[in-house]
């Protein structure tokens, strides 16, 4: 595939016209104030760009953060939504659909304008950004980021959503803003929580090398994407659920074999923490059309000696437990109190510790990303798009054509490269047969595992 994408035309959508609203940015937010995330929706039709960005144009009108701006007025971050709108870009390339998808989680395939996360904190660059890309054989690549401080997955789905709905002439979803996000959860949280806040303020040695860390990630680390069928996974809820006694969910299960597996394969047998973000929506009774970071999450320990059951059924209990055991929002809160906003930039999440090797699964699947149609097409792919070059850090959406699982790892290259031979490939499907049907993904993405 040709690496040189020839801009056709680019141009800024905007809803036409400002609300004016001012959103305070709460706790959550701002700590992910400096991250952008990006994904690509691939298509093997093309797509008109002009009804795409009229689309567009009408979502901005009912979810309008997506085209404002950031500021921080008196040490608070802020979205203003003064439609100052979203760049898009329609692009072509040489290379077919397939080989577009083999690249996505490759730096530099430029199939995504990646947001300037910290450039934005000061309004100087937009929080959403399209990339439209058309292949030679007739496909078409959507590449989206959007910066983090406005919105989870859950948000961008509803974004996507309403987008859908405008380009096909539906009813466009509800979308909820909120002016204060902390008070908001001041309204709703319980009086007490499980205490332990989300992050921490790490020493100045470790603060440096967290920095040398994120500085070599691009160097050290690789992206290794791994395609599961569904009659793998169900083998693995029969198997873990009856040596756990309970059943487990289908996340539950890809996580800790998935965990047990590299851990297996990295030679490590050290006790060692696995964080899942969790939508706190549904648990804090909040309205599915809320946009923000609504984010929690659960924290186990992961000891490989206990084999993958145990640690699926530890974390089905985390999960159950959440509302008691693990939600923090208001711990977070406190800690921002007593530690003053002016340093929450010093402070580091939980889940974030690459010297200890702490793992991260963030669970997409289930979003709906495979049931968004534009001209009557289904994306035939969804996947992060080389997010965050740090090792220990996965997410796992459905696979090709919205079947099976992929999960998407960030790991140290020589690991990776372990994964990727005929050891890692044997140790992470043990529970496939000869008479699996292979994921279609294997016929089109030969680096996907």
């Amino acid at each position: 595939m040709s690496i040189w994408p020839q801009l056709r035309r680019s141009r800024t959508v905007r809803a036409g016209r400002a609300t004016g609203r001012v959103l305070r940015c709460g706790l959550m937010d701002t700590m992910l104030a400096d991250l952008a995330v990006s994904v690509v929706l691939c298509f093997e039709h093309t797509l008109d760009e002009d009804r795409l960005a009229a689309g567009l144009a009408r979502a901005l009108e009912r979810v309008p953060v997506f085209a404002g701006r950031l500021r921080t007025v008196d040490g608070v971050l802020e979205a203003v939504c003064d439609d100052s709108g979203v760049p898009f870009g329609a692009y072509a390339v040489e290379g077919t659909l397939a080989e577009a998808m083999a690249r996505v989680t490759a730096p530099g395939a430029e199939l995504v304008d990646r947001v300037d996360a910290p450039g934005a904190r000061t309004g100087g660059a937009p929080l959403l950004t399209v990339r439209m890309t058309g292949t030679a054989d007739g496909g078409t690549v959507l590449g989206c980021s959007w910066h983090h401080a406005i919105g989870d997955l859950h948000s961008f789905m509803l974004l996507l959503r309403i987008w859908s709905a405008a380009v096909e002439g539906e009813a466009l979803p509800e979308a909820e803003l909120v002016a204060d996000q902390d008070a908001l959860l001041d309204r709703v949280l319980p009086a007490e929580d499980c205490g332990r806040p989300g992050f921490r303020v790490p020493s100045h040695e470790e603060a440096e090398l967290l920095v040398r860390e994120v500085a070599a990630g691009p160097r050290a680390n690789r992206t290794v994407q791994i395609a599961f069928t569904d009659a793998e996974v169900a083998r693995m809820r029969a198997r873990f659920g009856a040596s756990a006694g309970r059943r487990l969910s289908s996340g539950d299960v890809l996580c800790a074999h998935l965990l047990h597996t590299l851990r297996e394969l990295d030679g490590d047998g050290v006790e060692r923490m696995l964080t899942v973000p969790v939508n706190a929506r549904r648990w804090l009774g909040l309205p599915p059309a809320l946009v923000g970071n609504l984010l929690s999450e659960v924290h186990v320990p992961h000891r490989p000696g206990d084999g993958p059951a145990a640690l699926a059924g530890a974390l089905r209990s985390a999960v159950e437990e959440f509302p008691t055991a693990h939600l923090n929002l208001r711990s977070n809160l406190g800690f921002l109190a007593a530690l003053g906003r002016s340093r929450l930039r010093e402070c580091v999440p939980l889940g974030f510790d690459p010297g200890e090797r702490r793992f991260s699964f963030s669970n997409w699947s289930r979003f709906g990303a495979y049931r968004v149609s534009f001209q009557g097409n289904r994306p035939v792919f969804f996947s992060p798009a080389a997010n965050y070059p740090l090792p220990w850090v996965s997410w796992t959406v459905e696979g090709f054509r919205g079947e099976g699982y992929l999960s998407t790892v960030v790991l140290p290259a020589r690991l990776a490269a372990r994964v990727r031979g005929a050891e890692g490939r044997a140790a992470l499907h043990r529970y496939r047969t000869a008479a699996d049907e292979l994921p279609g993904s294997s016929a089109v993405l030969p680096k996907v595992v």
